[in-house]
C-alpha cells in the first residue's frame, strides 16, 4: 500500500523542518537543545499542518532516542502500560502523543509520576490552546512551545521539493506558472493539505501538467483554520464582537462571513444579543428588539439565506452609537455583591418579623415609595450607574436620575409616614 504524498514527504532531519525558525534555525531552541543531544517535556501547539509531530519525531530520530507514538483519543491503559515497562527496560523513552490535550484523569494519573523521574520524555501535540485545555499537573511538568501558521512561501518551498523529491512527485509533472502561489492561498499555512491538493491534482492532470484550472476545480473551499479548533471559533466570536464594538462594519462582516461557514447559527445569534445589550445598551434600547427579529427571521430561514438578516443586522449594530453604561453598572454592582453580604433592610421582606404595622412597608403609600431607602445601610450612598453618555436617551434618563437623587431617602418608615 502506498503511503499519501504527505506522509511519504515527512521531514527527517531538522533542515528539513518547513518554518519555525525560532524553534529550529541556526538560533532556534529545539535545534541548541538537540546539538547538545539534551531535550526535555515539550508541549508544542498551533495549528494543524505546521509540523507538530513531525518536529516530535525528528527529535527522537536526531537524538537516536527509542520513542512510542501514543493518540490520547484511541489510545488506552493498556498501551500506556507498555510504553512505561519499554521505558524502566531502556532507561528513558520518548512519548510522542497526539491530540495530548484530550487525555483523560485515569492516563494523566498514570503518566505523571513518570514525568516526574524522567523515565519517559513527553512530546505532545495538540491544536487547542495548552492555557485552556491541558491540566495544570501535566502543564507544569512540561515547556510550551507554539507553532505559527507556515507562510506562503513556506508552502511552496514544501511544493517545490515534493515536485523534484524522489519521495514526492519525482520530476513526473510540470506545474503551470501560478500554481503553488494559488494552492499556496487556499490552504492558509496548512503544509499537509497543501500536499494532498498537489497529489490530487497530479493524479487527475493531463500529460504530466498541472494547471490553474485543475487546481481551481477540485478545490471548491480555502482553509478557514479558525474553525480547526474550539479555541479558533471563540478567537473567531471576540474578533466579531470587537470589530462591532469598534464600529468597523466591514470587519465584522468579514467575521460574519467567516462565522456563517460553520454554519453555527446559536452562536452568532447570542453574540448578536450580547453586543446589542453591552456595547450598544442605552445608546439605542429599540435595537435590541430589531436584533431579536433578525435572529428569529434567520432561525426561520436557516443558512445560506439566513446570513441575510444576520448581516443587515450586524450594519445596523456597527452605525449605532455605542455606550457601555448599562454593563458598567451592572458589573459595579456584581463587584460588590461578590465582596462582602450586607443583609437588606427588614422592611423589604416578604413577610416582615418583628416589625410594627406602621414600620413595615406599605403598599399604599405611592407618594413615599421614592423616599424610601432600599440599599443596606453600609452601602446606602452607593452609586453603580454613572457616567451617563452624551446620547439623547441617556441624558433623558440621566436627568431623571438627577432628580430622584435630590430625594432625601430614609430607613424610618414610620416618620415618612406621617
Amino acid at each position: 500500500m502506498k503511503e499519501p504524498l504527505a506522509m511519504r514527504m515527512r521531514p527527517k532531519c531538522l533542515d528539513d523542518i518547513l518554518g519555525q525558525k525560532d524553534l529550529v534555525g541556526t538560533n532556534g531552541i529545539i535545534r541548541k537543545c538537540i546539538n547538545r543531544q539534551s531535550i526535555f517535556s515539550s508541549i508544542f501547539f498551533g495549528p494543524p499542518g505546521t509540523g507538530k509531530t513531525t518536529l516530535a519525531r525528528v527529535i527522537a530520530n536526531e537524538l537516536k532516542r527509542p520513542y512510542r507514538n501514543f493518540n490520547a483519543v484511541t489510545g488506552n491503559k493498556k498501551d500506556l502500560d507498555g510504553i512505561f515497562i519499554e521505558a524502566r527496560m531502556s532507561g528513558q523513552l520518548i512519548l510522542i502523543c497526539d491530540e495530548v490535550h484530550r487525555l483523560n484523569k485515569d492516563k494523566q494519573d498514570l503518566l505523571l509520576p513518570h514525568l516526574e523521574d524522567g523515565s519517559i520524555i513527553l512530546l505532545g501535540c495538540t491544536t487547542a490552546n495548552p492555557y485552556h485545555s491541558i491540566n495544570p499537573a501535566i502543564r507544569s511538568r512540561c515547556h510550551l512551545f507554539e507553532f505559527k501558521p507556515l507562510t506562503n512561501d513556506d508552502v511552496i518551498e514544501g511544493l517545490k521539493k515534493v515536485l523534484v523529491s524522489s519521495e514526492g512527485l519525482n520530476n513526473e509533472y510540470k506545474v503551470e506558472d501560478g500554481v503553488l502561489e494559488l494552492i499556496a492561498d487556499c490552504v492558509n499555512g496548512d503544509v499537509r493539505w497543501a500536499m494532498n491538493i498537489l497529489e490530487l491534482c497530479s493524479i487527475i492532470s493531463n500529460d504530466g501538467l498541472i494547471d490553474i484550472n485543475t487546481v481551481k476545480e477540485n478545490v471548491k473551499n480555502v482553509n478557514q483554520r479558525s474553525f480547526g479548533s474550539e479555541d479558533g471559533h471563540y478567537d473567531l466570536l471576540s474578533a466579531f464582537q470587537k470589530s462591532i464594538r469598534g464600529s468597523d462594519v466591514n470587519a465584522a462582516l468579514y467575521y460574519l462571513s467567516l462565522l456563517a461557514e460553520s454554519g453555527d447559527t446559536e452562536a452568532i445569534e447570542r453574540r448578536l444579543l450580547v453586543i446589542a445589550y453591552e456595547d450598544i445598551g442605552l445608546a439605542n434600547p429599540p435595537l435590541v428588539s430589531r436584533t431579536i427579529n433578525a435572529c428569529e427571521a434567520a432561525e426561520h430561514v436557516g443558512f445560506p439565506e439566513a446570513i441575510i438578516p444576520l448581516g443587515v443586522q450586524v450594519i445596523d449594530l456597527c452605525l449605532s452609537p455605542k455606550s457601555r453604561t448599562g454593563v458598567d453598572a451592572i458589573h459595579r454592582a456584581n463587584n460588590l455583591v461578590n465582596t462582602k453580604a450586607y443583609d437588606m433592610p427588614k422592611y423589604l421582606r416578604l413577610s416582615p418579623v418583628g416589625l410594627n404595622k406602621d414600620e413595615q412597608y406599605s403598599y399604599e403609600r405611592y407618594d413615599c415609595f421614592q423616599k424610601i431607602q432600599y440599599l443596606p445601610d453600609e452601602i446606602k450612598d452607593e452609586e453603580f450607574i454613572k457616567n451617563f453618555n452624551p446620547n439623547r436617551y441617556e441624558q433623558q434618563l440621566k436627568q431623571i436620575y438627577d432628580e430622584l437623587k435630590k430625594n432625601k431617602r430614609t430607613n424610618k418608615l414610620k416618620d415618612l409616614y406621617k
